[in-house]
């Protein structure tokens, strides 16, 4: 039997069931009844690649010990899998807990997202050691020192885009290559502020959407759920800028222009309106040049990311035509080929 990870499954299964293992995390459970009365679990099931919901039956033969187990715990399934409208079904499956062994390979992630993981960061490093202004380059530097690993670890969002353990390094890095590349197109930008503006927009997620140092579910908390990312990213910024001016690293800031304290608030502009819209949760509206960009940078690459996970897992309707990603606004298509 192949061991797959929850990628390969969302890639794989069809209405054809097709016979499998994989490791996984619980990442939450849902105790749900049917409409005539019988219970019934969701579980949210993930791995470093992805995650997915799987129902499971009260007449599966293991549904009360499954039920007993608490959210965090590592799983083996096995079984027979398929796709339908529903999402990913099993047939004759069953479950165990891992062992010792088992969970350390599990927790280190499969290989590939390993390495596209470590090529993003290096992305990201390489691209602030290159900022310009010193106040933002000793900003980024000290934001990557004192938060690097935490940083690493977070996800983007809770589901619709980047939902996964190391989600918001591959979001941040391919923001920051769209970034670069739409500064050479309008000379204009301030490329430093967008690039920094890039790497700050989200850093609240260290606490919204973070991962244990062992795990792929992730940890709810009430900075998170009381603040948001954007005010905890505000917050953050303010406390590691504060921390600078009192460090000899700002000797020299007093005579540089634009004025320090301006490009501090230029930068807090950005974070405060990256959702563009207040309706999307933007306690402020874009007014600057990079603000506009890194709102649409930040719109560009989360949908393309749901249009990658839409052709990854979700059926066909019709020829060319896919079932709805949430919050996508239609049926994706299937893109047209380049020419040859």
């Amino acid at each position: 039997m192949e061991l797959i990870t929850i990628a390969q499954l969302r890639q794989t299964a069809s209405e054809t069931p097709k016979e499998a293992f994989f490791y996984a995390q619980i990442q939450d459970r849902s105790d749900k009844t049917t409409k005539s009365g019988s219970p019934y679990m969701e579980l949210t099931l993930a791995d470093a690649t992805s995650n997915f919901t799987l129902k499971v039956w009260s007449n599966h033969s293991q549904f009360t010990e499954l039920s007993e187990l608490p959210s965090g715990s590592s799983i083996r399934a096995e079984g027979h899998w398929s796709q339908n409208q529903y999402g990913i079904d099993g047939k004759n499956w069953r479950w165990r807990s891992l062992n010792e062994s088992e969970t350390e390979d599990f927790l280190r992630g499969d290989p590939a997202t390993a390495r596209k993981q470590q090529e993003d960061w290096d992305h990201i490093i390489a691209a602030c050691a290159a900022l310009k202004d010193p106040r933002l380059l000793a900003l980024a530097n000290k934001f990557l020192e004192d938060f690097g690993e935490r940083f690493r670890r977070a996800a983007a969002a809770r589901r619709n885009h980047h939902a996964r353990r190391g989600g918001l390094i591959e979001h941040v890095s391919q923001m920051m290559r769209t970034a670069s590349a739409i500064s050479s197109a309008y000379p204009d930008l301030n490329k430093d502020l967008l690039l920094s503006g890039v790497l700050f927009h989200d850093c609240g997620k260290l606490w919204e959407n973070n991962y244990p140092e062992a795990g792929f579910a992730q940890n709810i908390n009430l900075h998170g759920e009381m603040m948001g990312h954007i005010a905890l990213g505000i917050e953050l910024v303010n406390k590691l800028w504060r921390d600078l001016l009192e460090s000899p690293l700002s000797s020299s800031w007093g005579t540089l222009d634009p004025p320090s304290d301006l490009v501090r608030l230029h930068l807090l502009h950005l974070i405060a309106s990256h959702h563009g819209t207040r309706e999307f949760g933007s306690p402020t509206l874009p007014s600057t040049p990079e603000a506009f960009a890194l709102h649409y940078i930040d719109n560009l690459d989360a949908k393309y990311e749901m249009l990658a996970m839409a052709y990854e897992a979700n059926n066909e309707l019709a020829p060319g035509i896919l079932a709805r990603q949430f919050p996508l606004p239609a049926n994706p298509i299937t893109p047209l080929r380049a020419f040859d």
